[in-house]
């Protein structure tokens, strides 16, 4: 089964997580599409600046510190996936609230860990 899923928050800097979990999402055969603030491409994905209007997302996992994440809150509930990944550093209790009350499941979890330990 295919996890469709948006890093929002990708950076081109290989040395981000961001970057890396870009990576290891496409090395383990996931559908992945980004946004970043810079436009450009990694591992294949290309990293869009402008905030689409994707289809059929499963995962939205997040690299914006909390006071980042607020202008992307309408966007992330507008996408209906079916989970949000809060990767470490990215933990914001109100979007957590914002996601109870869409009925959107949300965990605090490393994309990373989760992909090298079969439980993505």
């Amino acid at each position: 089964m295919n996890k469709k899923t948006l890093v929002l928050g990708a950076s081109l800097k290989a040395n981000r997580y961001s970057n890396y979990a870009i990576q290891r999402l496409v090395a383990n055969n996931i559908d992945t599409v980004a946004f970043g603030l810079k436009s450009g491409t990694i591992s294949g994905v290309k990293v869009d600046t402008e905030l689409l209007d994707y289809d059929d997302i499963d995962t939205v996992t997040l690299y914006l510190n909390p006071n980042r994440q607020r202008q992307y809150y309408d966007y992330i509930v507008s996408l209906k996936p079916k989970r949000v990944i809060f990767n470490p550093g990215t933990e914001n209790p109100e979007l957590f609230k914002i996601l109870e009350k869409n009925n959107i499941y949300f965990e605090e979890a490393c994309t990373l860990v989760l992909l090298s330990t079969n439980q993505y």
